[in-house]
C-alpha cells in the first residue's frame, strides 16, 4: 500500500518480461530457522491499518483515532506526528486508512466518516497540503453513493480500504461495493473493475498491471483467499496465489511478491470482524499458485512495506513489526518469475503493462 520503489518494480518486471542499520533489539524479538528476523519497531498507535514508504525512506502510519498520519523513523522506531487535523475515526472502522505519495506530497484516504457511519465528513482522497492543512481531491462516498455497487450493501458511501498510485492517479479498493475505483488528481471517479462478493483489500501495481488482495466473503475461508491480477485495459482477471484466508494486503518485495493474512477467520461472524489474534502470516508467492509462510504468529496484521529484504508490518494493535533477513527468492520455491508469470497467464498482461 502506499509508494513502491521504482528500481525494485523494474528489477521484478525485467525478470518476467526475459524470454522462456540495526536498532537494538526490541521487546518481543524473534528469530525463525530460515535466517529472519521480527522485532517491535513501534507501538501504541491508535486506530492504524494502511502505511508507505515516504520518499525520504521513513515509514508512514494514518493514526485514524487521532486523524494523524505518524512518520516512523525505520531504524530506530522514534515517531513524529507528519500531518493532523484528519477527520476522525467515528466508528472502530475507518477515518484516516491509507496513505500514498506523488513525489513530495501526500495523499491520504479516508473513509466511513459520512452520514451513513454517523459522521459529517467526506470520505474520499485528501491531499497534504501542510501539516495541519488538507484539499479533498475526491469525494469518492458521493460518488459511490450516486453510482451503487451490483452487490448488497449497508453503506450506501462504501469502504474504501487501500489507496494506490498509478499513472494518473489513484486506485482505490472498496471492501464494502466490492469493486476497485479510479481516482484521477482532478477528482474524476470511475469503476475501473466490479467484483462479486469477494472483498477486495490491499493493491499494488506496476504500470498498468494491477495485485489485488482479496479477502473472501464471510467466513472468509482459506479457498476464497485470493491474489489476483489484472491489467487495467483488459478485462481478465487471473488468479495468481490462492489458500489463505483473510488476506489483507499484497506488495512486491525484492524477493518476488508477498501476500499478508490477518489471520485464521473466526467463523460465520459479523462482515468486518478481525481474524483470530496472533494467527496472521507474511506469505511468499510461490510458482505453483501457492504461498510460503515468511513469518508467522502476526496479531492483526493489515499492511506490509518493503525496503530491500526487511518488511515493515502494522497491524490492528497499534503496533509496527521489522521482519529483516527475509531470503532469497530462489530458496523455499519461489523459483523464476518468469515462469512464474506464464503459469498464471499473465505474461501477456506483463507486455502490454505500458
Amino acid at each position: 500500500m502506499g509508494i513502491k520503489r521504482a528500481m525494485v518494480f523494474a528489477a521484478v518486471l525485467a525478470t518476467l518480461l526475459v524470454p522462456t542499520a540495526l536498532a537494538a533489539p526490541a521487546t518481543g524479538a524473534t528469530h525463525t530457522e530460515d535466517g529472519t528476523h521480527s522485532e517491535l519497531l513501534a507501538s501504541g498507535l491508535q486506530g492504524t491499518s494502511g502505511s508507505a514508504i515516504g520518499p525520504d525512506g521513513a515509514l508512514y502510519v494514518p493514526e485514524a483515532a487521532l486523524g494523524e498520519v505518524t512518520r516512523i523513523d525505520p531504524v530506530s522506531g522514534e515517531t513524529s506526528t507528519y500531518a493532523s487535523g484528519l477527520p476522525k475515526a467515528v466508528m472502530a472502522l475507518g477515518g484516516a486508512t491509507d496513505v500514498a505519495f506523488i513525489g513530495q506530497t501526500a495523499y491520504v484516504l479516508v473513509t466511513l466518516v459520512g452520514p451513513d457511519a454517523g459522521g459529517d465528513q467526506v470520505n474520499g482522497i485528501y491531499r497534504v497540503d501542510d501539516e495541519d492543512s488538507f484539499t479533498v481531491i475526491a469525494d469518492i462516498g458521493e460518488y459511490s453513493r450516486t453510482h451503487p455497487p451490483a452487490t448488497q450493501f449497508d453503506l450506501e458511501r462504501g469502504l474504501q480500504f487501500a489507496l494506490e498510485r498509478v499513472p494518473g492517479g489513484f486506485l482505490v479498493s472498496d471492501g464494502h461495493h466490492n469493486r476497485v475505483l479510479m481516482v484521477t488528481l482532478s477528482g474524476v471517479v470511475t469503476e475501473a473493475r466490479a467484483f462479486g462478493n469477494i472483498v477486495p483489500t490491499g493493491l499494488e501495481s506496476f504500470g498498468n498491471i494491477v495485485l489485488m488482495a482479496q479477502a473472501g466473503p464471510v467466513p472468509h475461508t482459506p479457498e476464497t483467499g485470493k491474489i489476483v491480477a489484472f491489467h487495467r485495459n483488459h478485462p481478465a482477471v487471473v488468479t495468481v496465489a490462492s489458500g489463505y484466508s483473510l488476506l489483507v494486503d499484497v506488495e512486491f518485495g525484492r524477493c518476488g511478491i508477498y501476500a499478508l493474512s490477518q489471520g485464521d477467520s473466526p467463523g460465520d461472524v459479523v462482515a468486518g470482524s478481525p481474524a483470530l489474534p496472533n494467527s496472521g502470516e507474511l506469505l511468499r508467492v510461490t510458482p505453483n499458485g501457492r504461498f510460503f509462510p515468511v513469518a508467522e504468529g502476526l496479531n492483526l496484521p493489515t499492511s506490509v512495506d518493503f525496503v530491500g529484504d526487511t518488511a515493515f508490518v502494522v497491524n490492528l494493535a497499534g503496533e509496527v513489526w521489522r521482519i529483516s533477513g527475509i531470503s532469497d527468492s530462489s530458496s523455499h520455491g519461489a523459483g523464476n518469475l518468469c515462469a512464474w508469470a506464464s503459469a498464471f497467464g499473465i505474461r501477456g498482461l506483463v507486455g502490454a503493462s505500458e
